[in-house]
Order: C-alpha cells, then structure tokens, then sequence
C-alpha cells in the first residue's frame, strides 16, 4: 500500500504536491505586481482602467485577501499535514483551490459583477478555513482550533469589505480591510510565537530554547482578535483611550517576546535576524496605534504600513525563505539574493514609514521599488524549486 500511495504522490506535477509550492508562488507573482500597479494608478497612468472598489479599494483589499491570504493558505494547508499526520491537500484538489484564487485575482481586476465576485472571494477563505477545521477535527487537536477560527473571522472580513463595496460604502470596504490586517497580526503573533524561539534555538544549534509564559501567550491570543473585533464594531476606528490602553498592552507583550528572544547570534544568520525584525514590526506597529488613540498627532497609516510592509510582509518572506528550503529537502541555507531580498523589504518599510515624512513621493516610489524587488528575488530564486521536485526524492 505504501509504495502504491508513494506511485500515486509521484506522479502528480510537482507544482501540485503541496500546498504551499502554487501558493507561495503564486502570491509572490501577486505582491510583485500590485504595488506597481498601485503606484501606476496613483500617478494617474490608469486613469481609464478602474478595477472593483477603485484603485484605492483594490489595493487594500489585494494586498491583504489576495497576497496574505495565499500565504496564509500555502503555510497552513502544509504545515496540517505535519501538525496532524494526514495527508496535505495536493493534485487536482489543490489545483482547484488555487484556480478559484486565481479567478477571484482576475474577477477584482476586471470588475466582475458583484454577485459573481462574491461568490469567487469568498469561497477561497471559506474553502481553506473548511479544509483546516475538518482536518485539525479528525483528530481533535484543540491546540489548533483557534487558527480555523481566525479563518473563519478573515471570511467574515472579506465579506464586509465587498459589502462596502456592493453599498459604495468606502468606509466599511476600509473597515473590512482594518479588521483582517488586525486578524492577520493575531495569527503571525500566534504562529510566529511558536516557530520563531524554536527556529532561533534550531538555528544557533542551541540544546534549549526559551520556554514559553503560557500567561503571555493567552494575552496575546485574546487581545490581538480583541483588536479586530473592535475595528469591526467600529470603536477602534476613531482616538479612543481604552482602545489606546489595549493598544500598548499588546505592544508590551510583543517587546517582552523579543527581548526574551534576542540573541546577539541571530544577527549572523539572515534567515532568523529576517524573522526577528519582520516580529519587531508588530510590535512598532502596535505602539504606533496606541500613540494614535492616545492623541498624538500622527497619520494612523503609517502605523498600519508597519503592519503590512514590515510585519506581515517582512514576515512572509522570511517564513517562505525558510519553508521553501525545508519542504524541497534543501539545506536550510537560503540561496543568493536572499539577504539582499530582506534588506531591501525592511528598507520598503522604513521608506514607507519614517522618510516619507520628509520626502513623501521619493519615499513612495522608492519604497514600492523595494518591495517589489524584495519579492522578486524570491520568484526567482525559489520559482523552480517549487516547479521541481524535491532534491531528496521524498515525494512531498
């Protein structure tokens, strides 16, 4: 039975073993696009050409359900299978699950009719949030239950972004947008609360790694959701102090994870200092907020770009960096070009963040260059890994 199932894994095209070969890919391709797009449209060479929401609503929501939540859905339908022992999604399955993505991308550029758009957005979120609980039900591991829920509530966030936009409401197409960043940093404090010290301790070869504050966990664990909750409700849209308060707790948290994390020795190794900054970003990004609602007077987008360029961005290639290698059964030694790729995201970051301040469209284009080469060099370098089957002749 076991060399028939093993027959049967191989000969499936190697794009379509994994989940998180088409994904990772396939969102990469995404994120290198949007945001010359986005900039093309900003400086008005699109003026004819307008996608569902308007270009403004487009990129909000593409960044976040497009780019993220591919990601979000190659990470997650892989690791299930480590996480459970079942086996992942991969052949046809997978390949319908990422059409359906992909239909949902082209249905937002060509400003399909809302119902047919409905329908192709949110079945994706909806499909993988299915596919995760059934599995993580199978075999009754509680641990995981929360991430099906984020899931779920990401489903529910999406659809209150089309909502804004079926009503020609822009400020709930935003709210909708607000509230899954929000989610999205739960999950990434959830996950990278656990892979991030345990790859710190695998990386420097260390024996122990720093053991968890359960209490810290369970802070974060309720607070983050806490916060997009709230964006849904609407009280964390305007200054609030309450607000600000949870803002800062949640801030305090994450900078107590880093410190318990730091090792003078990460900054050696690309694919952890990659990780620890990206998790740095969360926290700025957190006390950015609680500034905010406290009354100082400052932009709230730059706090939000901390979350999406350098958290969530930063996040995302430094995890696939690393995912990439273990799953085609490479040495975790990122290929060259890789360094390179995570400076210039956390440089996208501080262009977006700091020196727009003082040179506002140099600052813009220069920080849509960086991240558009930042994940470019990953296309590249990664591309035919994930087209390829693994070099250790595991079927995966």
């Amino acid at each position: 039975m076991q060399v028939l199932d093993r027959r049967k894994a191989m000969a499936i095209a190697p794009l379509l073993r994994l989940a998180f070969r088409p994904f990772f890919l396939a969102g990469c391709v995404l994120a290198v696009l949007a945001i010359p797009l986005w900039l093309a449209a900003f400086s008005g060479a699109l003026s004819g050409w307008q996608p569902a929401g308007g270009w403004l609503g487009w990129h909000r929501h593409e960044l976040l359900f497009g780019f993220g939540l591919a990601i979000i859905a190659g990470f997650l339908l892989t690791a299930v299978q480590t996480w459970t022992g079942r086996p992942g999604l991969s052949g046809q399955p997978l390949a319908a699950l990422a059409l359906l993505w992909l239909l949902a991308r082209v249905a937002w550029l060509v400003n399909a009719p809302w119902p047919v758009l409905a329908v192709l957005e949110l079945a994706f979120p909806l499909a993988v949030a299915a596919l995760m609980g059934f599995t993580l039900w199978k075999v009754r591991q509680t641990r995981n239950y929360p991430i099906a829920v984020v899931l779920l509530l990401l489903a529910a966030a999406d659809g209150l972004s089309l909502y804004g936009l079926v009503e020609g409401h822009e400020g709930w197409q935003r709210q909708g947008v607000l509230t899954g960043l929000w989610l999205v940093a739960a999950m990434m404090g959830l996950i990278g609360g656990r892979v991030i010290p345990f790859f710190i301790q695998r990386g420097l070869g260390k024996v122990e790694g720093v053991a968890p504050w359960p209490w810290l966990d369970w802070l974060l664990l309720v607070g983050s959701p806490l916060v997009a909750l709230l964006y849904a409700a609407g009280p964390a849209l305007e200054p609030t102090l309450w607000v600000g308060l949870l803002f800062a707790v949640l801030a305090a948290a994450h900078l107590v994870r880093l410190v318990r994390w730091h090792d003078r020795a990460l900054w050696r190794v690309p694919l952890l200092w990659s990780l620890y900054l990206a998790y740095g970003w969360l926290a700025v990004a957190c006390l950015g907020m609680a500034l905010w609602h406290f009354g100082v007077p400052m932009n709230p987008s730059l706090a939000v770009h901390c979350l999406t360029i350098g958290a969530m961005g930063g996040l995302v290639l430094a995890m696939i960096a690393r995912v990439s290698l273990g799953h085609t059964g490479r040495a975790l030694e990122p290929p060259s070009g890789m360094t390179l790729a995570f400076i210039l995201l956390n440089l996208a970051c501080l262009s977006r963040v700091v020196l727009i301040l003082f040179f506002p469209l140099p600052a813009l284009w220069l920080a849509g260059l960086c991240w558009a080469l930042a994940f470019a060099l990953y296309a590249w370098r990664y591309g035919p890994m994930l087209l390829q089957a693994r070099v250790d002749g595991h079927p995966g």
